[in-house]
């Protein structure tokens, strides 16, 4: 693939887009992470003056927002702190206290995501979404968190081939390496709780090579049980 090509595809795609709507800018979250960092290089490449950044911790690593600093400070890009974490803890106190894990931990992304539109109505700007493609092949993400948004630039994008789009838009070396991670608690990373790499997934996707069998079989079921979230929810049709 040639990836120079692909990154400058993606840019004249997403200028093309903002045209069409008479979007002012681009807004998204920064997570530290590499698919918010290749989303926010490619913003600053269709808006350099007008693609904001978000960073909203949420009873979050700190790392996290530190490397999200790092992404800003390498793209020239500017940022808005928002902390989340007693608006999160608020929510629990008004309502109850979940023994289970995800259902708290999804609030996270959800609360990001209003935070993104409220700017995005604000400033007359679209929200980008962070989603990959073997995120979006998987329903690795929020339904209505990570995957709310009006652009999602590289959701045809393999997580494989984003690395290497990033090595074109200049992301910090450091973020390109860190294992990728959702950043729900420490020392969650999202090969660990998938059960296989990207590598696996990616070449399984392309149809290259299939995994061994409990792990294809746990990529079908992910799949398959993730369906509902490629898509509008369902509609009754009234027979007339």
């Amino acid at each position: 693939m040639d990836y120079k090509k692909v990154t400058e595809d993606l840019v004249s795609w997403l200028k093309k887009k903002a045209e069409e709507t008479g979007a002012k800018g681009f807004v998204f979250g920064l997570s530290g992470g590499i698919d918010s960092a290749v989303v926010a290089g490619l913003s600053k490449k269709v808006f350099p003056d007008n693609s904001l950044g978000l960073i909203m911790p949420c009873e979050s690593i700190d790392k996290d927002a530190a490397d999200a600093k790092k992404v800003a400070k390498a793209l020239d890009l500017k940022t808005h702190t928002i902390d989340l974490t007693n608006t999160y803890r608020e929510l629990i106190n008004s309502s109850f206290d979940s023994t289970n894990k995800m259902a708290k931990s999804n609030i996270k992304p959800r609360l990001r995501m209003t935070t993104i539109y409220y700017y995005a109505q604000d400033l007359g700007y679209l929200v980008l979404g962070p989603s990959n493609a073997s995120e979006w092949y998987l329903g690795y993400s929020t339904k209505y968190g990570d995957s709310g948004a009006d652009i999602m630039p590289i959701a045809n994008i393999l997580k494989t081939d984003v690395f290497e789009i990033a090595k074109e838009l200049k992301i910090p070396d450091e973020i390109i390496n860190k294992k990728p991670s959702a950043g729900l608690w420490v020392g969650q990373t999202d090969e660990d709780e998938m059960g296989f790499t990207y590598e696996e997934l990616d070449s399984y996707i392309r149809g290259e090579r299939e995994p061994e069998p409990a792990k294809k079989e746990r990529i079908d079921r992910m799949h398959r049980s993730s369906s509902h979230k490629r898509q509008m929810a369902p509609q009754f049709i009234l027979k007339k």
